[in-house]
């Protein structure tokens, strides 16, 4: 084939460049640069072609490509006609390809379907590390799968890696600003950069990542049924993550534009820092699903070494183009256009790696109460199946101590100020072998995490871990606290709060009614009862239906 490459000589470009080479197809590296792009024509044995893809186009169907692929962007600022080039290579009869990881972007090109059907011919977007290598590791690990809950991605390369500068400004752009994801089937307002989690890559690589939009959070579920998607990303070095995430939370203050001089000053800094951290990288894609055999959590990873990880968002194309004729003709964004399989072979030549993982789930509850979990009420039962993302809304009562001990030890761990009618949401995030709980009171929020330690439930405050008495009295989960620490350090008893908590079912919804009381005093500190049901139920939403809703 004859392949003409937009942005040819870019970060991601030349990779494609390169690979597509190997695989015997003939070459036009393009872009607005003729130097450029005859230099690494020469050196590589291509053809090379002047053409501003916002200007005249003339020069790409002149050459006569069976494909163009568009590897230049940043696809977020293609301004007022963002699909002008895959409409002329339709026009041309001509496959289109692009590299984008835009959200909007990818969804945008299906209306440009009829026409690339009509023409005979496929307009991919997306061709890239996400949507198109990550949902075919999805498609492969939901494979037999009775219900998808979860789908959690992340790309973390090496520091050494080369950074072109359409891609930092593509992060810098959306850093800070909201961004929606489905979580448990309700759409929730998130902000780009923040909730970092750690990810084992295998190898000896624990790398963090951040959350930040991409195509993923706004295709997976439809395509897949997912409940709850997130991707993360993440660089290597701390420094560099640690100061995106504070322009994150600067940013979603102030929420002013990135000026190109701050994208030319970051990628300056981040030329500067090259030589430290590594050249290795990788990619985690992780479904959370019911099988025949129960729930499990499958894992796919890859790790690239020796500065190869440049390479993996052009295998996508390679593979498409290695057989297009496999590709059905329209326009659409590539989510499993292409097999995982196909996708790995087109890795053979480099010095990538990748496996898969399977964890049997059972929800940290079922762990601590073993049978005597089957004793209590299904609407109980079903609040703590946790092996993804839930989310629960309801009412609730708030009643506060009065005494100035009991009303500082509860502004200490933030408990909800007091109210008749207050409406509750309650979040629980499988991570770290535990679950993180969220509770939000009409906009007050508080958050625990709670994990087994030794056949007994833990829950962590901050500093502060309690010991649960974890225990089921005639259908009812009660949690009186055993015992208490700060770090290693034991509480002794009369420094521990005293809690009257259980939780019920009543006229068939999940109940709860939570009394503390402060230490030494035993003084009345917070009481908080109500009741809740899953939040896409309560909103009268089906799994298909959305809703907005902004993060407790």
């Amino acid at each position: 084939m004859r392949v003409v490459v937009l942005g040819g000589y870019g970060v991601f470009g030349e990779r494609l460049v390169r690979l597509l080479l190997r695989d015997g197809h003939q070459l036009v590296v393009a872009g607005r640069s003729l130097a450029r792009a005859e230099t690494l024509a020469q050196a590589l044995g291509a053809d090379a072609l002047a053409v501003d893809r916002g200007g005249d186009l003339t020069p790409i169907w002149d050459v006569q490509p069976d494909a163009v692929v568009d590897a230049a962007g940043p696809f977020h600022a293609y301004g007022d006609a963002p699909y002008r080039l895959a409409q002329a290579a339709i026009a041309q009869g001509v496959h289109y390809l692009d590299l984008s990881d835009d959200a909007a972007f990818c969804a945008g090109v299906s209306a440009l379907d009829t026409e690339a059907k009509a023409a005979g011919v496929f307009a991919l977007s997306g061709v890239s590390s996400v949507p198109a290598i990550s949902s075919a590791a999805v498609a492969k690990l939901a494979g037999g799968a009775r219900q998808v809950d979860t789908i959690s991605s992340a790309i973390l390369p090496g520091n050494r890696a080369p950074r072109g500068r359409s891609v930092i400004a593509s992060i810098l752009n959306q850093c800070g600003l909201p961004m929606q994801m489905p979580m448990d089937g309700v759409q929730v307002a998130e902000r780009s950069w923040s909730r970092s989690r750690v990810f084992d890559l295998g190898l000896g690589i624990r790398r963090r990542g951040w959350m930040i939009a991409v195509p993923d959070q706004r295709l997976f579920g439809p395509a897949f049924g997912a409940r709850s998607v997130f991707f993360r990303a993440g660089l290597e070095l701390p420094v560099m993550n640690r100061a995106l995430a504070a322009f994150s939370w600067l940013r979603s203050w102030w929420r002013f534009a990135v000026p190109d001089r701050f994208v030319t000053a970051m990628l300056w800094i981040a030329e500067r820092l090259k030589p430290f951290g590594s050249d290795r990288g990788g990619m985690s894609v992780a479904v959370t699903a019911q099988y025949a055999d129960g729930w499990q959590c499958r894992r796919w990873r890859l790790v690239a070494q020796a500065g190869e990880g440049p390479f993996i968002p052009a295998v996508a194309a390679r593979a498409i183009l290695r057989d297009p004729q496999a590709i059905e003709p329209g326009a659409r964004p590539a989510v499993a256009v292409v097999g995982l399989d196909q996708i790995e072979a087109a890795m053979k030549d480099l010095a990538v790696t990748t496996e898969v993982l399977r964890k049997d789930l059972l929800s940290i509850f079922q762990t601590v109460l073993g049978e005597s979990f089957t004793k209590l009420p299904e609407s109980v039962q079903d609040a703590h199946l946790v092996y993804g993302p839930r989310r629960w809304a309801g009412r609730g009562k708030v009643t506060r101590g009065a005494s100035v001990w009991a009303r500082f030890v509860a502004a200490v761990f933030r408990f909800p100020k007091a109210c008749d009618d207050i409406p509750v949401t309650v979040s629980m995030t499988p991570q770290n072998d535990g679950e993180l709980w969220e509770r939000c009171f009409d906009g007050q929020s508080f958050k625990s995490f709670l994990r087994p330690e030794g056949g007994k439930m833990t829950e962590r405050f901050g500093p502060l871990t309690f010991t649960l008495g974890l225990h089921v009295v005639d259908g009812q989960l009660h949690y009186p606290v055993d015992a208490g620490r700060m770090g290693p350090i034991p509480l002794p008893r009369f420094l521990l709060p005293q809690s009257i908590a259980h939780e019920y079912e009543a006229d068939g919804r999940f109940h709860f009614d939570v009394a503390l009381l402060a230490p030494f005093s035993g003084a009345p500190m917070v009481h908080y009862q109500g009741w809740l049901v899953r939040e896409a139920a309560e909103s009268g939403l089906s799994d298909g239906d959305q809703q907005v809703v902004e993060r407790p």
